[in-house]
């Protein structure tokens, strides 16, 4: 006797019927539940992003009336070329104007999530007069993807796998946040983390904006 048939080799009859008819179903319910191979949450293939597009960011948002006089000696902003994280063409680094906030993150890296949260109020209270952007910096899209859905972020934040534009700085370690001018010109590089106090002391010494601080909501 051959396995799965009848002596002399012919099939079953209900087994031949069995296989075409989940040939016929499997398929449809598949397509039914979603689970269909080649299928998308979204269109072009990826999954939708919290983060704003980055459009914009190498005009001047309206910003204080006059920057203060830079204290410390300025550096341009780095001839590099970064994908924005949301879709949207690549960013020239170099055609950023600020004022801006620039700060590198890393869901690996436990200070850059600590401080997240108050570079997100930052945004909020200072929509259409600075930006703020974020530098996603040698990271899993996946990974960086949930840690921005879980705290809420939707400041435009650009993609640097490589740390092409961390090095291009000259540094090497996370935290690290750049305030850079309506020229082009950091102004200042800060490293180490920042909460609510830090970055609103800084806004006001480099670029004359005035944003008062959050405190943030703790449970008891």
């Amino acid at each position: 006797m051959t396995s799965g048939g009848t002596p002399g080799g012919r099939a079953r009859p209900w087994a031949s019927w069995r296989r075409a008819l989940a040939a016929l179903v499997v398929p449809l319910l598949l397509a039914v539940s979603g689970c269909a191979g080649g299928r998308s949450d979204a269109a072009g293939g990826t999954p939708p992003v919290p983060f704003a597009d980055c459009a914009g960011l190498t005009t001047p948002p309206a910003g204080p009336a006059d920057i203060p006089p830079a204290v410390e000696p300025t550096t341009r902003l780095p001839e590099v070329a970064l994908p924005c994280f949301a879709d949207g063409p690549v960013v020239d680094v170099a055609a950023i104007r600020g004022p801006a906030v620039i700060n590198f993150w890393g869901s690996w890296c436990e200070p850059c999530r600590a401080e997240l949260p108050a570079l997100q109020r930052l945004a909020d209270r200072t929509e259409g007069q600075l930006h703020l952007i974020g530098v996603n910096t040698w990271d899993d899209r996946g990974r960086a993807l949930a840690v921005a859905e879980d705290l809420e972020l939707t400041f435009a934040s650009l993609v640097d796998r490589d740390r092409e534009l961390l090095l291009a700085v000259e540094r090497i370690g996370l935290p690290l946040t750049l305030f850079v001018d309506d020229r082009g010109e950091i102004r200042r590089v800060y490293e180490g983390a920042v909460d609510d106090v830090t970055l609103a002391e800084l806004v006001e010494r480099e670029f004359g904006l005035t944003v008062t601080p959050v405190t943030p909501v703790t449970s008891p």
